[in-house]
């Protein structure tokens, strides 16, 4: 084959594209659109209706909650290069994609909130901005997996998903502990059951933790999950994924309690405690993810 005639045959997916009508391109737009309002409904729809997190809204540390969203940007390109809207050419449509999400889950937050009467004209605008911004960053996961979870799965996507790297593998273990922690986490219940517990119950539930990461995936061997494969072994396996994906877990639950102001005041005893029972609910998250998200 020479250069022109390689050069004609790439062309021809361009001009068949070109060639497709206008309102195809729009309804597949308007399409998109709407699935990722819903993404960002059902992803966020109970972060919504949890009084807590109206509360902190109002009452967060505005530098947390820039610091907040400002993780958001990366950790949204980051979902769209592993199960975005669609398999984009450049970094540059990641980035465009996750500003489309944040725009989505603003807009339906703000019209949520506003229907619930969470939000009024009446509320000083630091308050509404507050409360629409921490409801943002949950439903703007959502909008980001929408296309993904709600569209058909299209070879491109199975492929994607079947082919990850280890490092994206533990992204999407990360993501997966975010999309539990967020609804329990502003929660008073974390720090009243962390109060609860003896010293030797929370051991267990940190081992119970790890023995549930571990078999969610790779023992039961649910749809999606990662097998051992050739002359990898379960230690290999249980040490790569579910101990370093624990430690990641365990990362994320102590920056949500700090974010939500569940550490202050408290001394390091605590805060241990809050965070290995919050770890519970965000290892079960992050196990499943390739299952969930």
């Amino acid at each position: 084959m020479t250069a022109d005639a390689g050069r004609k045959d790439a062309a021809l997916p361009d001009r068949a594209a070109s060639d497709r009508p206008a309102y195809e391109d729009n309804r597949s737009f308007l399409v998109g659109l709407a699935r990722a309002f819903a993404g960002a409904l059902i992803f966020s729809l109970p972060m919504l209706m949890t009084m807590e997190m109206w509360w902190i809204g109002f009452t967060m540390t505005p530098w947390r909650l820039v610091l907040l969203l400002v993780l958001l940007i990366p950790l949204l390109i980051g979902l769209s290069v592993v199960s975005g809207f669609k398999a984009n050419a450049s970094l540059r449509d990641d980035a465009a994609d996750a500003f489309v999400a944040i725009a989505v889950a603003v807009v339906m937050s703000a019209v949520i909130l506003v229907i619930f009467k969470v939000l009024s004209a009446d509320m000083p605008s630091r308050e509404v901005i507050g409360k629409i911004a921490l409801q943002s960053f949950p439903a703007a996961i959502g909008a980001m997996l929408a296309r993904d979870q709600l569209g058909e799965k299209s070879s491109e996507s199975l492929q994607r998903q079947t082919s990850m790297s280890y490092a994206q593998e533990l992204f999407l273990m990360a993501v997966g502990a975010l999309f539990l922690g967020l609804n329990v986490a502003p929660t008073e219940e974390m720090v009243l059951l962390s109060y609860m517990m003896d010293p030797w119950r929370e051991v267990a539930l940190l081992l119970l933790s790890l023995v549930l990461m571990h078999a969610f995936v790779y023992a039961v061997e649910f749809p999606g999950g990662s097998k051992p494969t050739g002359d990898v072994g379960f230690w290999s396996l249980f040490l790569r994924f579910t101990v370093v994906g624990y430690v990641i877990v365990l990362a994320i639950c102590l920056y949500l309690l700090w974010t939500f102001g569940r550490t202050d005041g408290t001394g390091p005893a605590e805060i241990i405690s809050a965070t290995v029972v919050l770890g519970f609910p965000c290892a079960i998250g992050a196990a499943a993810a390739r299952l969930i998200l």
